[in-house]
């Protein structure tokens, strides 16, 4: 098995309005525009992708931002909480920083030994910050009022919620390389084997038998996406999934990786999207995310396409409307 296979490559989710979007990401979280692009599948729709500085695999968080999209509801078959990883001693900057925005927070840990605080989007998508060691020893990039010690440094993990544990728990051991670890609070614990470090690389797994089935709509996870090196090692990794009785599409170009998609037992839409080519291939990585980007096949309709997208101009503040929207409800809303 290779050894960049794994660990987190994104997240997409659904969201609302497109500005309010990218505010709070931007603004509130600081965390880096690298792509602004389209659904391919509905190019009257934004495709946006936040990420570090370099936007690593293992560090990208997408949107489909549709305006007056309903909110969704969280429940099995779905990932509920996104988790992100901190240097340990930066909590009490976040805590301060969340508040200052308007941003409810609701502390969840200690989980496996790491202080957790978790806390919503505007549009009530669950995240989370760890308390983790590992990642104080990657550089960090400040961006507007974050300071370079205290940013986001990546993905620390996933929570899913499903109704059968351990009919999930065989995909991600037998077929994404992951190591199953211990169980506190009824979470089950999972860990990537291989990968380029040590963030990124951890799925929660919390069992719901009677939960009742999630639905799509704004502040919902869509997918998360498993990294792999390369397309060939994704073509033997897509028929050992066929061959374990998965319906599998084929290998689908998504323009800054290659994909393969499928649905494991307990309803998680799961991705596998190769590093490369990576998000520079089409512009220069110190200018990613300044301009709309589209593939070849959609370049013919930019004026169109361009006509047809939402603002993403930010008019005001995060902070009122994040106030307008009381948070303190979107709170309960982490798994």
């Amino acid at each position: 098995m290779s050894e960049h296979f794994g660990a987190l490559h994104h997240v997409t989710a659904f969201a609302g309005e497109p500005a309010r979007n990218l505010a709070f990401y931007g603004d509130v979280l600081g965390l880096r525009l690298v792509k602004r692009t389209v659904n391919f599948d509905d190019p009257g729709t934004w495709h946006l992708y936040y990420g570090d500085e370099a936007a690593s695999p293992g560090s990208i968080l997408t949107f489909f931002p549709i305006p007056g999209l309903p909110r969704g509801g969280q429940g099995v078959g779905q990932a509920t909480a996104t988790a992100f990883s901190v240097p340990p001693a930066s909590l009490p900057f976040w805590r301060a920083h969340l508040a200052r925005h308007g941003v409810a927070v609701r502390e969840a840990g200690p989980r496996f030994g790491a202080e957790v605080i978790g806390f919503a989007d505007p549009d009530g998508l669950a995240l989370e910050l760890v308390a983790d060691p590992a990642a104080d020893a990657i550089q960090g990039a400040a961006r507007g009022d974050i300071p370079a010690a205290h940013a986001i440094r990546g993905f620390h993990g996933v929570t899913l919620r499903v109704r059968d544990a351990a009919r999930t728990a065989s995909v991600l051991v037998n077929l994404l390389g992951y190591a199953e670890g211990r169980e506190e609070a009824g979470r089950l614990r999972f860990a990537a084997t291989r990968g380029d470090g040590a963030i990124a690389s951890v799925v929660d797994i919390v069992e719901a038998p009677q939960g009742a089935r999630g639905e799509d709509g704004a502040g919902v996870a869509h997918h998360i996406a498993f990294r792999a090196p390369d397309v060939a090692f994704m073509e033997a990794l897509r028929r050992r999934i066929a061959a374990a009785g998965h319906r599998v599409t084929p290998i689908l170009d998504r323009q800054y990786f290659r994909s393969i998609y499928f649905r494991e037992p307990g309803g998680v839409l799961f991705e596998v999207a190769s590093d490369p080519p990576g998000f520079a291939t089409d512009e220069p990585a110190e200018a990613l995310g300044e301009r709309l980007m589209l593939p070849a096949w959609l370049e013919p309709q930019r004026g169109a396409i361009e006509r047809a997208l939402p603002s993403l101009e930010r008019g005001s503040a995060f902070g009122e409307v994040a106030r307008e929207r009381a948070g303190s409800d979107a709170a309960e809303r982490v798994a």
